[in-house]
């Protein structure tokens, strides 16, 4: 029983994981209407930037916030100047640029800081805690509190704030939205630039325990997307709770069913979404679409 509770607290803290990227990618869609892939590449970039500002005595918190007006001011720009030309065409290749957006930070985070691995340093203590002969860390606790908050938060603003429901006006109907005189370029600038805070919070608490490369996010970036797909693109609870789901699924398959193991245990949200899929498309927490002609 032990190991089991050890399994699933474990699945947990890996979960927050994916949970801390998929809500990146609600927060966008929401605002946007588009799944954005550079989501990752650009919350590598927010803690490349932290880790930078800390490596000149800046202190942790202080380089952690600075990267998030940095990415704020980042994601607004690329809506402004790049995705803009594309977001009233064909959302394929909308998405198709995110794709090249992604390779691209990849690209200039490499070329600025190496590929090397850089230790990120962590807002909490690596100091584990014992209960019933379970083992936790306390960054694992303090990550999985963090996602859970802005988790909340992000559910309170599209369901209890003006501005949420108008970033969901722009994403539904941008031509309607305007018509009701709400400002949707501004908007849209705003929904980018929020989703870039949220990439930088989920770098800054992914990175130490990743350890810092161009490439940190981009596994993560796979489990975030199938969490979106189970969870629901509409629901920032469903997909942090399906990233949980997927996070302890994967560690108990690859202990208890040996034919998974850990070489195949990258195969469990695929099934998983193929499952959910099958019985309910649009996500064990998401709204189904209904479109009058």
């Amino acid at each position: 029983m032990a190991t089991f509770i050890q399994l699933v607290v474990d699945g947990l803290s890996t979960g927050s994981i994916y949970a801390a990227i998929a809500l990146a990618l609600v927060l966008v869609h929401q605002a946007t209407g588009l799944i954005n892939f550079a989501q990752g590449g650009m919350a590598v970039l927010a803690a490349y930037s932290a880790w930078w500002l800390t490596a000149r005595g800046v202190p942790l918190v202080l380089a952690i916030l600075a990267s998030i007006v940095l990415s704020f001011l980042l994601g607004a720009a690329v809506e402004r100047w790049l995705m803009r030309r594309f977001e009233r065409g064909d959302p394929d290749t909308a998405v198709v640029v995110t794709i090249g957006l992604l390779t691209l930070i990849t690209g200039i985070c490499g070329w600025l800081f190496t590929y090397n691995n850089q230790q990120f340093p962590s807002l909490f203590s690596l100091d584990a805690v014992s209960f019933l002969g379970v083992s936790v860390s306390q960054r694992s606790i303090g990550t999985t509190l963090v996602i859970v908050v802005v988790m909340f938060l992000l559910q309170g603003l599209f369901a209890g704030t003006k501005l949420g429901l108008a970033l969901r006006a722009v994403a539904i109907n941008p031509q309607s939205a305007a018509f009701s005189g709400l400002p949707v370029e501004r908007l849209l600038m705003v929904g980018w630039g929020l989703a870039a805070v949220l990439g930088a919070i989920a770098g800054a608490m992914v990175a130490p325990q990743l350890t810092l490369t161009p490439g940190m996010l981009d596994n993560a970036l796979v489990y975030a997307l199938a969490a979106v797909i189970l969870g629901g693109l509409s629901s920032p609870v469903g997909v942090v709770v399906a990233a949980w789901i997927i996070g302890v699924l994967e560690n108990l398959a690859a202990v208890y069913i040996p034919l998974i193991g850990y070489d195949l245990k990258v195969a469990v949200p695929f099934i998983l979404i193929f499952v959910v899929l099958v019985i309910r498309p649009q996500g064990l927490f998401g709204r189904k679409t209904v479109v009058r002609v």
